[in-house]
């Protein structure tokens, strides 16, 4: 089986095609540049180099959220224009599980940390079971403090890795009671090619959308939401608003 697959929920932009046990081709870019202007033209160079036939694949993995509400957009966008035109599945892969796979087979916990902003983390904690990845608590958006408080009291070891690594990393020094580490570069980031490898499970397991069907899973509101929210409740209370 065959599987184009597309990261574009936080910093990096990732794409990638596996076919079965092989990755045919990973392109990731993480320099100053926005999702819009890279996503595509690395679709494209991909295609280009392995002279794939988009016909061919049997489906397109997405991470589905949480992460960046642009990059999310753009990435979904992307993987929904392809599925509609190719006529192809969706498979919604949670970017923070795609983001565990990365460290396959790791022992101990593996806790990626994505910055959500506002002093808070999109995160979850798995760990490799059997060779497969085993969700012990879901993806979910947590104050760091939170997250370090739950982690400590599990009392096994912990590998992070994420964009919210330098973030939080003297916070996670400072106040973590557990032995840990941090994941090196090559396996720190949003990588497509974990959205595909992990895509290709799901999709022989039948967790498939249709293009019509997929939508982004944000987790929390938009900044723009809650300060909207925040707006309307000031007027309320001032009696502007009925």
């Amino acid at each position: 089986m065959k599987i184009l697959a597309l990261d574009s929920s936080g910093i990096v932009a990732s794409a990638a095609v596996v076919e079965d046990d092989t990755l045919l081709a990973e392109y990731i870019v993480n320099y100053k540049k926005t999702h819009s202007q890279t996503l595509l033209p690395m679709l494209d160079e991909i295609v280009k180099m392995t002279e794939l036939d988009l016909e061919t694949i049997d489906a397109i993995a997405v991470a589905a959220g949480p992460g960046s509400f642009t990059g999310l957009r753009i990435g979904s966008a992307t993987a929904k224009g392809l599925g509609l035109a190719l006529n192809k599945p969706i498979v919604a892969v949670p970017t923070v599980d795609a983001l565990a796979y990365n460290l396959y087979d790791t022992q101990g916990l593996v806790c990626p940390i994505m910055d959500a902003r506002r002093n808070q983390v999109y995160t979850g904690i798995y760990c490799f079971s059997d060779h497969r990845l085993e969700v012990i608590k879901p993806q979910w958006a947590a104050p760091i403090e939170e997250l370090i408080e739950e982690l400590n009291a599990r009392k096994e070891t912990v590998t992070f890795l994420g964009d919210g690594v330098p973030v939080f990393r003297n916070i996670i020094e400072e106040n973590l009671k557990v032995p840990f580490s941090f994941a090196p570069a090559h396996v720190n980031k949003q990588r497509a090619g974990s959205v595909a490898a992990l895509g290709l499970i799901y999709l022989k397991e039948g967790k498939v959308q249709t293009a019509m069907e997929h939508v982004p899973e944000y987790l929390r509101v938009s900044q723009a939401e809650r300060e909207r929210a925040e707006r309307e409740k000031s007027q309320k209370q001032a009696g502007i608003l009925k």
